[in-house]
């Protein structure tokens, strides 16, 4: 049976924008000096989006949230074989905000920052194995 094309081209939004996401952390990682704060930023947005392309994928309405732990236990609802990596991936919710206003500390570590990209990626790979081939951002 066909997917809904309604429903395909909402949940394939949703991963291309945290594709891009995760891009833009990458490339941020590399520059030098490397943009520690945009870096975090990045890794937390990607997976706020691709647990909400999980979500639009399943039909399950979610809010304008940014925060990780509320949207992956909506998702592990769905999968319970997602709670180990939503359970690492909560952290990066303060990621939304922190490093990205005056006053607050400049700069994540470099530990820090490999973390949560790395932590980004894997939850963006899990995510990917899970809905059809055409939802993902490469795909035509």
């Amino acid at each position: 049976m066909p997917h809904d094309p309604a429903r395909l081209a909402d949940t394939k939004a949703w991963l291309l924008k945290a594709n891009q996401d995760l891009r833009a952390a990458s490339h941020d990682l590399a520059t030098n000096p490397s943009l520690a704060f945009d870096v975090v930023f990045h890794a937390q947005q990607a997976v706020e989006k691709v647990l909400k392309g999980f979500l639009a994928w399943h039909d399950r309405p979610f809010r304008k949230t940014h925060n990780i732990e509320e949207l992956g236990e909506a998702c592990i609802n769905l999968d319970p074989t997602l709670q180990p990596l939503v359970d690492k991936a909560a952290p990066l919710t303060e990621y939304a905000w922190r490093f990205r206003y005056p006053g607050e500390p400049d700069e994540p570590s470099s530990k820090e920052t490999l973390e949560a990209l790395t932590t980004a990626q894997a939850v963006s790979d899990a995510i990917l194995a899970r809905p059809p081939h055409e939802t993902h951002p490469s795909s035509p």
